[in-house]
């Protein structure tokens, strides 16, 4: 019913936004669409490591600051194939106008080098970890922070927030990570143990690119690198999900949801209606006026 309500008021809004319902009824993006999503250049790269998907962009503001702060994390089936930080241009750049600042984590994948597990995790904990060291000389805001990922990103975002229930045995824990109160899924795909067969449906990844094999250290593959075995870890979930997508279907946030509720996380289910699994990213589609009502939302902007 919840979900239903909200899905009610999310068609209203976009209608409302848009002056009438033609905007609620446009054409879903497709993945082509998806892919010649474009915008403008980041303020600042930043490299933190050697390998060449071992950086940052930051997205800034005009003025001294302090700005709240989206740290976003780019999906695409953890390969190199389906586009990632390009893409996300297209949301930052309309962040930027709304006085938020952007934190775009680059992250070696699967099909990369030193990607897969445990690289792609440790590339994230570092990325997350060096907006606090990057805080102060860019005017950036560390006590309003949401992190935001779409599809993989969304995986990968909800994990950065949950990794201080990570085991120390891990290769993946760090001490003291940056605490992230709160996650904005878009489309996520984050319990890797019992949306295994989806996950190799949608995207083709065979479940040991994402966790590594198990061994007498880690016999659970899915303890560290799934936010789902992590719960609860005192953060508050919005899954945000296209009522078209076939990638991570709304029957995928609605089961997170239900399992972070029980464990006695706050989460709730947005549906977006007539809209794709990349509508979700757009600045440029109807429903963004959905997907940014709630990071300002999390970031405490009305």
């Amino acid at each position: 019913m919840l979900t239903t309500f909200r899905k009610t008021l999310c068609a209203a809004a976009i209608a409302g936004a848009a002056g009438g319902h033609a905007a609620a009824t446009a054409a879903p993006m497709t993945l082509q669409d998806y892919l010649a999503l474009s915008g403008p250049k980041p303020d600042r790269h930043l490299a933190y490591g050697g390998a060449p998907s071992q950086f940052v962009e930051l997205f800034k503001p005009a003025g001294p600051g302090p700005f709240p702060v989206v740290i976003l994390i780019h999906g695409g089936c953890w390969t190199v194939h389906f586009g990632g930080i390009a893409q996300m241009h297209n949301m930052a750049g309309d962040l930027v106008k709304h006085g938020i600042a952007v934190w775009n984590v680059e992250y070696r994948r699967v099909d990369e080098e030193g990607g897969g597990y445990p690289g792609m995790y440790q590339d994230v904990a570092t990325a997350v970890d060096r907006l606090r060291q990057e805080a102060d000389a860019h005017g950036l805001d560390l006590t309003r922070v949401v992190a935001v990922g779409h599809s993989a990103g969304g995986h990968l975002a909800q994990w950065a927030a949950s990794r201080h229930r990570l085991p120390q045995s891990s290769p993946v824990w760090r001490a003291a990570p940056l605490a992230i109160p709160q996650v904005i899924s878009l489309g996520g795909l984050a319990d890797l143990r019992n949306e295994e067969q989806l996950i190799k449906t949608s995207c083709e990844r065979d479940m040991v690119q994402l966790t590594g094999l198990p061994s007498a250290a880690r016999p659970d593959v899915f303890a560290d690198t799934s936010p789902a075995e992590l719960l609860p870890a005192g953060v508050r979930t919005v899954l945000v999900t296209g009522e078209l997508d076939t990638v991570s279907p709304v029957r995928v946030a609605q089961d997170y949801a239900r399992r972070a509720r029980a464990a006695g996380d706050a989460a709730e289910v947005v549906v977006l209606p007539n809209a794709s699994h990349y509508d979700e990213v757009a600045a440029t589609s109807p429903a963004w006026v959905l997907v940014l009502g709630e990071i300002r939302k999390a970031l405490g902007l009305r």
